[in-house]
Parts: C-alpha cells; sequence; structure tokens
C-alpha cells in the first residue's frame, strides 16, 4: 500500500452492507445506506504531546470498527475506497 497516515489519522476499508433483510426483501443500491462499520487498514503514529511523548492510538490493524456515519474523508488507494478519519471519530471496537 503506498499511504501511511499521519499522527491519530486512521485509514479504513469500509465494509459493505447487507444487500437483503432478514426477511429476504432485496435491497436496491438506491435505497441503500453507506455502512459506519470498517476494518482499519493502516493506522498513524499516535497523538503528540506538547511535551514531546507520542500517545499510541487504541485501535490497531485488523480492527472491526463502527464509526461516525459522516466523519472522515474519502480516498482511494491503489484503486480500492478507503476512508481516512481521526481516531476520535471511531465510536468503538465490535468484537465477536
Amino acid at each position: 500500500m503506498n499511504f501511511r497516515p499521519l499522527h491519530d489519522r486512521v485509514l479504513v476499508k469500509r465494509l459493505e452492507s447487507e444487500t437483503k433483510t432478514a426477511s429476504g426483501i432485496i435491497i436496491p443500491d438506491t435505497a441503500k445506506e453507506k455502512p459506519a462499520e470498517g476494518k482499519v487498514a493502516a493506522l498513524g503514529s499516535g497523538i503528540r504531546q506538547e511535551n514531546g511523548t507520542v500517545i499510541p492510538l487504541e485501535v490497531k490493524e485488523g480492527d472491526h470498527i463502527l464509526f461516525n456515519k459522516w466523519s472522515g474523508t474519502e480516498i482511494k488507494v491503489d484503486g480500492e475506497d478507503f476512508i481516512v478519519m481521526k481516531e476520535s471519530d471511531i465510536v468503538g471496537i465490535i468484537t465477536k
């Protein structure tokens, strides 16, 4: 990958949403909302304090996360769609 986020930024690959409801109704592309779930693809080094120390980020590569719906900036890296956002835009880590 040719992209490395800086500081407290996180590169996220948005997970695809379901195309069918639980009852079997197929949702057309025009009615789908962008999912607010993703997988952390890369992250910056952390938040630099005024005294120069770096506080590492809580998320790590591969984490399945939930983020604010309108957060981040959409970009293309190596032909794939990603979102770059601050760690503070991440609501939580989903564990299974």
